[in-house]
This record gives C-alpha cells, structure tokens and sequence, in this order.
C-alpha cells in the first residue's frame, strides 16, 4: 500500500461532543489542534455513542459487492472497535459541502463511485481515522484514571488498565475524549499486524435490512403526494418525437398529464462537480411521459397513445449483422494510432508464419434486476433527488445542468441499488427523471422505466471487432504484432487518446503484457465505430472483448506453433516482470488437472487476464482459467467446471473476494455463452428476460476459486470486473480442442459445434 502524505497540517483531526459521544472527522475551519467544532457546523467520519455504537460514515453507494461494509472494516482495524456495534451511515454529497470536501479528498476521483473501496488514498484516511480515534479513547481513559497512556490497551470497545483490572467501554469516555488533544498522530499498524482486515469474514452490514425489508432502493421511494411516471424514449437512439395523442389519455383514471421531453444537450455547466464527467457525456433523449396517482394507471395511459417517431439516421441499421460489417469493414479502413513498439512492419515481414484472425462481439445490455427509477421533488430554489445511480457526485451535476440550479440547491439522496454492473453510471436516467418532474413543479414524481424500456434504452456493452496479426520466429515465439480495434467510444464522448487508460477501447488489449512487454515490436490502432447505439460501463468496459480477442489468439499462435496451449503462455510469460501471471497459470493448471486425459469429447482450455494494471507490472488483478467442456457429436455443449485462479497482490476480507470472482465469473460465462442484443430498422428488439437469454440454475458449472496464487504484494486490487473477461476464451479454447472449429465471435452457443 503506497502511503499518502497526511502530515499534521494537512490532515487535522477534530473531535466534538455529540450527544455525549464522540464525533471525529477533518478540521474544516478550526485551527490546528482545535478541538471544537469546525464554524458553520461539523461532520464527522465517525461517531462513537455513549452506548458504544459506532457509526462509520461513507461515501461509496451500495450495489451489492459490500463495499461500504469493506470501509467500515478499514476504519474498525485501527480503532479496535466491537465489530457487531459496527453501523454505516451515508455522507452526503451536502455534508461534503459544508466541510471542505473533507471526504471527496480522500479519493478524489472515486469518492463517490460505487466501485474501487480498496484505493490506497481512502485505506490510508480511513486506517488514520480509526487510528487517531482509538488514540484519543485511550488518553481519555488514562487521564480518568491517572496513569499513563502506555498503560492503557484497546479491544473489541473495551479499555482497560491491566496492572489495576480497571475496564472502560468506548462510550464511558468518548466525551472526554472529544477534548483531548493527542500530542502527535499515532503511527499506523502494518499489514502483518491487522486482526481485521485480511483475517476476519463478517457479513456485510445491510443484509440485516434487506431480509427483513426495511433497505431502501430506488425503486422503494414513498413520499407524501408522490405521484408515477411511465416513461417511453425514442425506440431509435437520437431519433425525436414526431407526435403524440395527448388528449387520447387525458381522461383516463389517475392521469394527471403528459409530459413530452425534447432531445438535445443541455448547456454544460457543472462537469467541475463531477468526479468522472466523460460519464456525463450522454444528452437527453426524446421521450414521452405519462403522470399519473400510480404506475399502473400510468402505463395503461402510455400504452394506449398513439405515439410517432423519426427515427432518424438510425434506422439505416438494418440488423445487427449489418452493423457487424461495418464494424469489420472499418478495420481495413484508416484510423488512429495509438502505440507503436519497436519496427513491426519490417519485423513481420521476415517471420516465416504468420497467424491472422478476425473476431467480434456484440452489444449487450447489463440487465440489472431493479429497473431504472428515480425520483425527484423540483422547485424553483431546490431539487431533492432519491435515486440509486452508481456516481452520486455525477447525478448531482446532471440536475444542475437540467435545472441551472447551483449545487447547494439540490440535494441528492442515495439509495440502495439493485444491480448496477456500470449501466447506471451515465446518469442519462437522472436527466429524464428531472426533466419529468420538473413539469410538475413542487410534487414529488417518480418516473419508472419499464423492463421493456430499460432493456432498449441502454448503455451497452460496446459492439467490438478486432483483426490480429502476428509474425511468429522459427521457434513459434511471437516476434511482431499489429492490432486494429473497431468500437463506438463510451458515453458516446470522444475516443480516448490514452491506450492505457481505464476507459481506453484498448483496455485488455493495449495493456496486455503481449503489447507491453512479450512482443517486441506492436503497432495498434483504433477505428471509432459511427452507430447511434450508445455504449457504456458495461462490466470489464472493453477489456471483458479484448480478453477474448487475445486470448483467443494467442492459443492461436500456440497451435500453429505445436506447442501446448499452458506451455506456451508460461514461456512467454518470462519475459513479463509480474510474476503473479505465472504462479495464477500454475495454480490453476495443478486444480484443475490440465494435461489429465479426459474422455471423448471433452477437453480443457484456458485464458488468463488482468483488469486495473493500466500498463504497469504488479498492478490490477490478474486471473487465470481453466474451463472443462465437453460438446456432444450433435454439438450439445456442456461447461462441466470452471477452474480460476488470481492474484490481486493482499486481500481484506476474503469472503469478499471470492463472492467477486465467483460473481464475475457467472457474468462472463453468460456473456460468453447467451448474450447478444439484436438489431431491427436501428432499435434493439430484446426487451424482458423471456427474449434475452440468460443462464439459468440448470446450465451452471461448478466454478472453483483457488487462492494459491496470491502473491501478497502490498497492492489491494479491485476484483468485481476481472473474472467476466476469462471464462469465454477458456471454452472457445476447449471447443476447438474437441471439435477443431475456432469460435472467434460470441455468444459461443450462436454456432454449430457439431464434430466436423
């Protein structure tokens, strides 16, 4: 964990009385060493009550992946807290405001990002905030007692004074202790010394409220006078509302209006407000909405008017495959280089094999359960916002654009989410939940998406082509590559000049140790794909395409070269610095009995990855996979066990970790087998789980996660995007081993995979 320089001056600690308890949190206005409140209010990281609960506040939404019960867990290391005192509270983008940002600087960029718990910067404030807590308790109980502070230890909530007998709950002293003033900031523990993190596996903290129903998620909102939006969008992205029979629904039962919404871009005035504005890029879409005292009434109404679209540009796309083409045409076609390596051309032209393929994929829609919702309570001096978006920071900025309010006029309020996987990150559902309810001004109004329109207005998984070419020596080493990626840019914003950037259209690719390192000579180019379909954070963005491309094609390259598809990657891959690649391919290859004869008809493959690492050796999360296939001679496939392993240098809470791996890996598999949107005159067709295929209990293989490969480097890695990219290379691997045909598009069950 690289330490972040939080010296006295510039990390200033104050604590106040709060109901008899003590509250700690930043200075924001006091001076060093103030022990009283910040002027104009103050806002603690933690509050410990006279009953010893402790409520740690934080900033990450919750979509499931128990990410604000991982920052709880970081501050209790260090304060030696009573675990099960342990609460979660919410800070507000508002108590941010009113104290200096106090707990936006702790991660700048993903401060209020559902994702990234694990960042050095937010472990260092957090660890240091329990840290300084604990210290402060501790002082307060020897100067109760008398005796020196050394004297005096920290456990489970309990103070205590050995030599006497004498004991001290957190809460006894914990108004004492908000006047204290610790001479220097204590020193925090090493790694080696946690009791917490790294050791303990507690269950995350809101599942007491979500089983007994009293978690709130968006879709949960209930305000007095509330009133219910159906919405519908252009059916084709960008296109605009022709007309609308208006005065069909106005008498029906509940109706209370309509509300016909413009596309365009609003004026962009706030991206200073947002930690991650390239998520802010999408404009608001034409759509048509129908207010009524509740839902149903309201999509009754929807239902019944007759609604016309220009469809626009868009409809020029006659079918997926159409578009699919395109995609594969513009690889030969000029387009912008991004990394150069050495002299690949003159390097390719004196290798005696040359191995080329083309491969795609397609849109897919990341289909969370709860659909998406919102609401919003708009006046002329205030925006009150109950919305489950994954960037609380980013919703904030859209209201400002829709409304021209200032930032202190709207108040967002952070729900549970129900499923995110990056497709509430833009925020485009913020903007119709605004311009909804700004129509009735004063009334509280909750706009629904229903599961139809969620699936077809998405954010999807970005449709990809990618043609490979590699020069290999005599010996089957690669020696020079020239890749050519084709794909509409997240966001709809502009293409990412940074190839190694987290959003780049090369991530997986561009920062793969084959282009970094391995190859030496690498030439790589990117074609912006003009489609209207937009696309987004869908899990792995990107890099969950290029992990099949390369992995993929590089067993490829194993095969031309007869040598064994494990035996060539740990070949290359001693030419990589990060040796955590080669202990994950040799942990999953001894687990899951690679090279063990199978019989007829089944077959192992692998794949390896790494999401995070932004070009770097130790960095990211790597994970490899074995999967054991077996296909029938009619082509009946069968994934009997998926096998991974990963390293993603020390973990905090293991149980944790594997739910992420576990999780990815069902995400990819899916992905990889079932998942393709279809296209018609520029819409997408699919709208319900009935239409959009999906795994189910039946089809699922045994997934065994190993931990042998840890390295124990000090990074804490994240690990919820990692898992989707491996699992669909590891199959098509193992299909061509069985049956001798190369699957280079997805969903893999689209082909036949009858023995030829």
């Amino acid at each position: 964990m690289s330490t972040v320089d939080l010296n006295r001056r510039q990390f200033i600690l104050a604590s106040a009385t709060v109901a008899g308890g003590l509250a700690l949190g930043f200075a924001t206005g006091s001076a060093a060493g103030s022990t009283s409140p910040a002027k104009g209010g103050f806002e603690p990281w933690l509050v410990i009550d006279p009953d010893n609960g402790v409520t740690v506040r934080v900033t990450t939404p919750e979509i499931g992946t128990g990410a604000s019960t991982q920052l709880a867990m970081t501050v209790a290391e260090e304060l030696h807290c009573d675990w099960s005192a342990v609460k979660l509270e919410y800070a507000s983008l508002q108590m941010d405001d009113a104290n200096a940002k106090v707990f936006s600087r702790a991660t700048p960029v993903f401060s209020y990002f559902s994702g990234r718990s694990t960042s050095s910067e937010r472990n260092q404030t957090l660890l240091r905030v329990g840290a300084t807590a604990r210290e402060r308790l501790k002082l307060a109980a020897a100067q109760t007692w008398k005796v020196q502070v050394a004297e005096v230890s920290a456990d489970k909530g309990v103070l205590s004074h050995r030599a006497t007998g004498r004991t001290l709950s957190f809460g006894q002293v914990a108004a004492l202790a908000a006047t204290v003033e610790l001479a220097a900031e204590p020193a925090l523990k090493s790694p080696r010394q946690w009791t917490l993190l790294g050791k303990a596996r507690p269950p995350r903290l809101q599942l007491p409220a979500i089983v007994n129903g009293s978690a709130q998620y968006g879709i949960d909102i209930r305000l007095p006078g509330m009133l219910y939006a159906a919405l519908m969008q252009s059916p084709v992205q960008d296109g605009t509302l022709k007309s609308a029979a208006v005065d069909a629904v106005a008498g029906m039962a509940g109706v209370k209006g309509v509300v016909l919404i413009e596309g365009g871009a609003p004026v962009l005035v706030s991206q200073g407000l947002a930690s991650q504005p390239w998520l802010m890029g999408d404009r608001r879409t034409s759509a048509v909405a129908v207010v009524a005292e509740h839902y149903w009434q309201a999509r009754k109404a929807l239902a019944a008017m007759q609604i016309e679209w220009h469809g626009g540009a868009g409809e020029q796309w006659k079918t997926g495959d159409q578009i699919v083409d395109k995609a594969v045409a513009i690889l030969a076609e000029k387009g912008q280089e991004r990394r150069r390596v050495g002299d690949p051309e003159v390097a390719m032209a004196k290798q005696p094999r040359i191995v080329e393929a083309t491969y795609t994929t397609p849109y897919c829609d990341q289909a969370p359960i709860e659909p998406l919702n919102g609401t919003a309570l708009v006046t002329e001096q205030r925006v009150d916002l109950w919305h489950p978006t994954q960037i609380t920071d980013n919703a904030r900025a859209v209201v400002v654009e829709e409304t021209g309010l200032a930032p202190e006029q709207v108040h967002v309020h952070q729900t549970l989410v129900g499923g995110a996987f990056g497709r509430r990150t833009t925020n485009d559902d913020v903007r119709m939940v605004v311009a909804v309810a700004a129509q009735f001004p004063g009334i509280p109004v909750h706009t629904i998406w229903s599961r139809e329109e969620s699936f077809r207005q998405g954010r999807y998984r970005a449709l990809m082509a990618a043609k490979l070419r590699m020069g290999l020596d005599e010996t089957g080493m690669p020696q020079a590559m020239d890749v050519h990626l084709a794909a509409k840019s997240i966001a709809g914003g502009p293409p990412f000049d940074n190839p190694l950037d987290n959003t780049s259209m090369g991530m997986g690719m561009a920062d793969s140790p084959y282009s970094l390192t391995i190859v030496p000579n690498v030439v790589m180019t990117t074609h912006e794909l003009p489609v209207h379909i937009r696309s987004g954070a869908y899990r792995g963005p990107y890099y969950n395409s290029n992990c099949f491309f390369v992995e993929s094609f590089i067993d490829e390259c194993a095969h031309q070269a007869g040598i064994d598809p494990l035996a060539y990657r740990l070949k290359l891959y001693q030419l990589w610095p990060d040796k955590g690649w080669t202990r994950c391919l040799e942990e999953v290859a001894a687990k899951s009995g690679w090279g063990e004869p199978l019989p007829r008809g089944m077959a192992r493959g692998i794949a390896i990855g790494n999401f995070g690492m932004f070009g770097q050796p130790e960095a990211g999360t790597t994970v490899a996979t074995v999967a054991t296939v077996e296909v029938s001679p009619r082509g009946e496939l069968r994934v009997h066990r998926l096998d991974l392993a990963f390293d993603c240098g020390s973990y905090m809470n293991l149980d944790a970790v594997l739910q992420q791996m576990e999780g990815g890996t069902v995400y990819g598999l899916n992905m990889a087998l079932n998942e393709k949107l279809s296209i018609r005159d520029g819409r997408i067709v699919e709208g319900n789980y009935d239409s959009y295929k999906m795994l189910r209990l039946a089809d699922m293989p045994e997934i065994r996660v190993h931990t042998g490969a840890i390295t124990g480097h000090q990074r804490f890695a994240e690990l919820g995007e990692v898992a989707v990219g491996t699992p669909g290379p590891a199959i098509a691997n193992a299909i061509f081993a069985i049956t001798g045909k190369r699957l280079r598009s997805t969903p893999l069950l689209d082909h036949d995979l009858s023995w030829g």
